[in-house]
């Protein structure tokens, strides 16, 4: 990977993150600050706790992202180590996506008249967990690449032993 795509990809990671600790800052406030020009209804309430800890799975992926990023940089990443980060992508997907199912459920009521828009939120929810089964079999290329590289260096080992 070059300088250029590594520099750019952490100047839109920073960017992202910049921007979503804001928004969750903004949401924290409304909701302590007493602020909440909507007096603190139940939905938007809710809403917003489930915001705040939707953009942290984003940021928890994210920051897995940047750690990977670094490991490709240094020629590291075909290793145990890089599972942790990729693992940690799975599970902030897998909690976006039961995020997005609670916004769903708290959305639903609201749709009892037009119960597609309840269907159509469910069904965006299964395609976040399509996702993660995406990302779940990368990882499983991950292990496989790791596994072929131990070998390489194993034989590697050997020949020299030989040699």
């Amino acid at each position: 990977m070059g300088k250029l795509t590594v520099r750019a990809l952490r100047a839109v990671l920073v960017v992202v993150l910049t921007g979503t600790v804001f928004v969750q800052a903004m949401m924290v406030w409304a909701l302590v600050s007493g602020n909440d020009p909507e007096d603190g209804t139940l939905p938007l309430t809710a809403l917003r706790v489930v915001t705040v800890l939707g953009i942290g799975a984003a940021q928890v992926a994210l920051l897995c992202v940047w750690r990977l990023v670094a490991m490709v940089r240094r020629g590291t990443v075909f290793s145990h180590a890089a599972f942790r980060y990729v693992d940690g992508i799975i599970g902030a997907i897998v909690a976006a996506a039961l995020v997005w199912f609670s916004v769903t459920a708290l959305n639903a009521p609201g749709q009892r008249d037009d119960p597609g828009v309840t269907l159509i939120m469910g069904g965006i929810g299964v395609a976040v967990l399509g996702v993660a089964l995406i990302v779940l079999v990368l990882r499983m290329l991950l292990a496989q690449a790791v596994a072929r590289d131990v070998e390489a260096a194993l034989m590697q080992a050997e020949l020299n032993e030989v040699i």
